[in-house]
């Protein structure tokens, strides 16, 4: 049976482990809320500081359920990790400051235009973690519950082992980021259906 045994939240000013909370915003740091969730994590990554918000939530999730749950990732082979990613705005947070940065500098950002595809949030997980199984970013309408159960099966029918899933909604200041875990031969979470996945999104 499939199981969500993993789930994490980032919202705008806190952030959620399995319905723990592990970190709430300091107003007062001059950090921005992801570089404090950085070094909450104590993570020697320096790469971090040039990507665009939604890579840096994706990467922030994921580094987030693998430190709050040792060992649950560290037994797959590198190709039986699939990512599996989604939201509504596509890449539309970095496409504005893009578009900002040639008409306010008459000369586009080329450390911006890098980040102007949803999926290379995919790349920087997958080269961080060395992870070179299957993945995919959808741009949906809304959050659905059933595009992870669909995909996701089809994913674990398939060769995959595990499959690390989210919602990751980044526009403008606005932080909605749901990520999840779902294994194949852990039996010590919950069913992957979409009740579940709508219970622990809490959207």
């Amino acid at each position: 049976m499939n199981s969500i045994t993993a789930y994490c939240h980032i919202k705008d000013n806190v952030c959620s482990v399995n319905g723990e909370i592990f970190l709430q915003k300091n107003e007062e740091s001059a950090d921005s809320w992801f570089k404090q969730l950085y070094k909450e994590l104590a993570l020697e990554y320096p790469k971090f500081y040039k990507m665009d918000m939604l890579s840096q939530a994706g990467f922030l999730g994921s580094e987030l359920i693998k430190k709050t749950n040792p060992g649950l990732l560290t037994d797959y082979a590198d190709d039986e990790i699939a990512l599996l990613f989604a939201n509504s705005e596509s890449s539309a947070d970095t496409d504005i400051r893009f578009r900002e940065s040639y008409l306010e500098k008459k000369t586009p950002s080329p450390s911006l235009f890098v980040y102007t595809l949803p999926n290379i949030v995919l790349g920087e997980i997958a080269i961080r973690n060395k992870w070179f199984g299957e993945n995919m970013f959808a741009v949906l309408p809304k959050f659905t519950p059933d595009f992870f159960i669909q995909y996701g099966s089809v994913l674990l029918n398939t060769g995959s082992k595990a499959v690390l899933a989210g919602w990751l909604g980044i526009l403008e200041g606005r932080v909605e980021v749901f990520m999840f875990l779902v294994e194949t031969e852990n039996k010590n979470g919950y069913p992957f259906d979409a009740e579940n996945i709508r219970k622990y999104a809490g959207f």
